[in-house]
């Protein structure tokens, strides 16, 4: 048997069965595999960061490892960025990187580069494989290393000529790692936080499954304490019918007006929160002074559990206080980023998964979804953008069945457009609500925050925040590549827009022209 066919073989027989991919000529043999393994779905991306991004949000909603083939040092680097998301979010992601032949590396032919050197920036295993004989127990044991430290990218090089030679078999696969179990002193520190006053409960990471936050719903409802959830969850299960948390603010003035007053911040599947830029006169570290964090399960550690553990100590039979399902109206007229976020909310399909790239629109997004049906959400964990549209395509993948709607922001739809192209090929049931502003409104709103000027509409500061002269074409983009796409300029033309995409099977693109923050 050649290596590729063993290593995909092997895959299957773990449980990956899909694969996101943009191969080049040392990933030939792999590609070929496919025929030989016809349990591998193999999906195409015709960019690397499209085809990282899926596997990311794949894993996310999966609930199980998600693989990726990229080619050579290159096709790493292209990648990268939606790999630090996936990083940060804790993804369990096998990266399989075509390497030149063994032989051939002493050429230094003009794409040969320092693959591990790249991937050890994302990735908390690496190992090259250099024999035909272990390639499949070297996958195995990649794929084992998904699920340490909580999730992780676990990066396989593979030589084209331990790819097409013969001479492997297939492995077994090994135990996976599971999360660490609640520490009971954590259990009994966090339990102490909460019935005192003042106690705020973060969560983040593994915590906001179902039952996380039912969880955390009693906590609050016994003991008073506040709740938030982290600032981009890297998947949330909310919506009418769960607990109603609000999300910890981007900005850092507005995360620490709401973390004022707190004496005690419990962390459940959360780091401590900090802004996300240094600012003059702005504190980084956004835990007011003198309060105590106290860690109840950190990004490793099975934060559902602990919650349970939590609230079977201190809220006995209380119930959570569930978020009614509260259809907004949206203001006719023009349309505006409050108008297109109450719109998504109102025609939001039970179960459906909410991609949020929304950026300056996100607030405000999260504020209208949190009555709207039940849903799941992922966002930009990392703070990578570019991750919405790839994202909405590993979603779709893993989940089938459910429809699903990416807010997406203009800028960083640029950034990977390509997976419209994979979501007409798949023939997936997104929804992509196009905010259009022409602009880079988040940084023009940064320009004054950070001391460099107030924002700026014109001159040459401005130039470089304006994304029209000329104003890309949403919706011309969208049909080129396959989608079907209208643009709209009013909230009923919106409201009309959504409900035909979501009644009719496949992608749909629905370019909103909203005016620019800033």
């Amino acid at each position: 048997m050649r290596g590729a066919e063993a290593l995909v073989g092997s895959l299957t027989a773990a449980g990956v069965d899909v694969c996101f991919m943009n191969p080049g000529t040392s990933e030939m043999h792999f590609v070929q595999a496919l025929d030989a393994v016809p349990e591998m779905r193999g999906v195409l991306a015709l960019f690397e960061g499209v085809a990282t991004g899926a596997a990311d949000a794949y894993a996310r909603i999966a609930g199980k490892p998600a693989a990726v083939l990229l080619h050579l040092g290159p096709g790493l680097g292209n990648g990268l960025a939606n790999l630090h998301n996936a990083r940060r979010a804790g993804t369990p992601l096998l990266c399989v990187v075509g390497g030149h032949a063994t032989d051939h590396v002493r050429f230094d032919a003009p794409l040969e580069s320092d693959i591990t050197a790249v991937a050890r920036t994302v990735s908390g295993w690496v190992h090259t494989s250099g024999d035909v004989r272990d390639v499949a127990a070297d996958a195995m044991r990649a794929l084992a290393a998904t699920g340490e430290r909580g999730g992780q990218v676990a990066t396989l090089v593979l030589p084209a000529d331990v790819s097409w030679s013969e001479g492997a078999s297939p492995a077994p696969p090994l135990p996976a790692a599971g999360p660490f179990p609640p520490d009971p002193s954590r259990v009994a520190a966090a339990a102490d936080a909460v019935r005192a006053p003042g106690a705020t409960l973060l969560l983040g990471g593994p915590a906001l499954s179902a039952a996380g936050v039912d969880a955390a719903g009693r906590i609050a409802a016994a003991t008073g304490a506040r709740l938030l959830v982290e600032t981009f969850p890297r998947c949330w299960e909310t919506g009418a019918g769960r607990t109603r948390i609000d999300k910890l603010a981007y900005f850092a003035e507005q995360a620490i007006e709401q973390l004022d007053g707190t004496s005690s911040l419990v962390l459940a599947g959360a780091r401590s929160p900090v802004s996300f830029f240094g600012y003059p006169g702005v504190p980084g570290d956004l835990v007011p002074e003198g309060a105590a964090v106290v860690g109840l399960a950190d990004p490793a550690t099975d934060a559902t559990a602990a919650l349970e553990a939590l609230a079977d100590v201190v809220a006995g039979d209380a119930a959570p206080a569930l978020a009614p399902h509260e259809a907004p109206e949206p203001a006719p007229g023009a349309l505006d980023v409050r108008g297109l976020c109450a719109a998504v909310a109102a025609t939001l399909p039970q179960d459906a998964i909410v991609v949020d790239e929304a950026l300056t629109a996100a607030a405000s997004l999260a504020m209208s979804l949190q009555t709207a049906p039940r849903h799941t959400q992922i966002a930009l964990t990392g703070g990578a953008i570019g991750m919405g549209l790839p994202a909405a395509v590993g979603a779709a993948v893993a989940a089938p069945d459910r429809p699903v709607v990416a807010v997406q922001a203009d800028g960083s739809a640029l950034y990977t457009a390509q997976a419209l192209w994979t979501m007409a090929r798949e023939r997936l049931d997104v929804t992509v609500v196009l905010i259009n502003n022409a602009a880079y409104s988040i940084l023009r709103v940064e320009l004054a925050r950070t001391g460099a000027g107030e924002a700026a509409h014109s001159g040459r500061a401005g130039r470089m925040l304006d994304l029209s002269d000329p104003t890309p074409d949403f919706t011309a983009l969208a049909t080129g590549l396959g989608v079907p796409a209208e643009r709209v300029t009013t909230t009923e033309g919106l409201l009309d827009a959504l409900r035909r995409a979501q009644a009719e099977p496949g992608p749909h693109l629905v370019e909103a022209i909203v005016p620019a923050l800033g």
